[in-house]
């Protein structure tokens, strides 16, 4: 259920920029589970582009409505552009996916976003999950997320996970997660050689066992 309007403050106003609905996904989960953000743009960018782009500002706007930038782009030279026009521009940006991008935040999948200043109410809310559990008779009585995937991944898995036991509910989150992940399976990062697939079952594995009372 989507949440009640909350009051939109100015670093709470975010700019979206996708190739062919590669943010479409994002974008509907920051709109039924983020609380006071707005998305007051979204910029596509071409579909087909030449495969080395030598003016990659001709693509800009001249400036960006938005306090904060989610890059969904994957053509290199306009990803690596975008970064630098918002920091020009005094604007952070998050990338997230396996390549790193200079200047820009750039977690391996949209729920490995570490909490971090100036990223606004996007970065209090979405990012490296956090549960908030009860328990009733041994089983999961009540799951809150406070903190998830913006892809709604995070609150789609803890849907699924009411009533189960720990044991349960440890088993078979990762699995949960990963059906709805809206990350490329076959990218992996080169540093850990985890795919993005991997790491989002296991943040939310961790944040799960961190939330579950202990005695249990």
């Amino acid at each position: 259920m989507k949440k009640p309007a909350a009051p939109c403050r100015p670093d709470d106003l975010l700019t979206v920029f996708q190739q062919n609905g590669t943010g479409e996904k994002k974008i509907q989960g920051i709109a039924l589970y983020g609380e006071g953000l707005k998305i007051v743009e979204v910029i596509d960018f071409p579909t087909t582009l030449p495969d080395f782009i030598d003016e990659p500002q001709d693509y800009f706007p001249a400036q960006i409505k938005g306090s904060l930038v989610l890059s969904f782009l994957k053509h290199p030279d306009l990803a690596d552009y975008a970064a630098h026009f918002c920091r020009r521009q005094g604007l952070a940006m998050i990338a997230s996916g396996p390549r790193k991008i200079a200047g820009a935040h750039c977690p391996l999948t949209c729920c490995g976003l570490a909490p971090k200043e100036g990223l606004g109410g996007y970065g209090r809310q979405f990012g490296l999950p956090e549960y908030q559990i009860t328990m009733t008779d041994g089983r999961i009585s009540t799951i809150q997320v406070l903190r998830g995937a913006s892809c709604g991944a995070t609150w789609l898995a803890a849907a699924r996970l009411q009533g189960c036991s720990p044991a349960e509910a440890l088993e078979k989150v990762a699995r949960e997660v990963q059906f709805h992940c809206q990350a490329d399976p076959a990218a992996f990062d080169p540093i850990s050689g985890h795919s993005p697939l991997h790491f989002a079952g296991h943040v939310h594995t961790k944040a799960l066992e961190t939330a579950l009372p202990e005695t249990t």
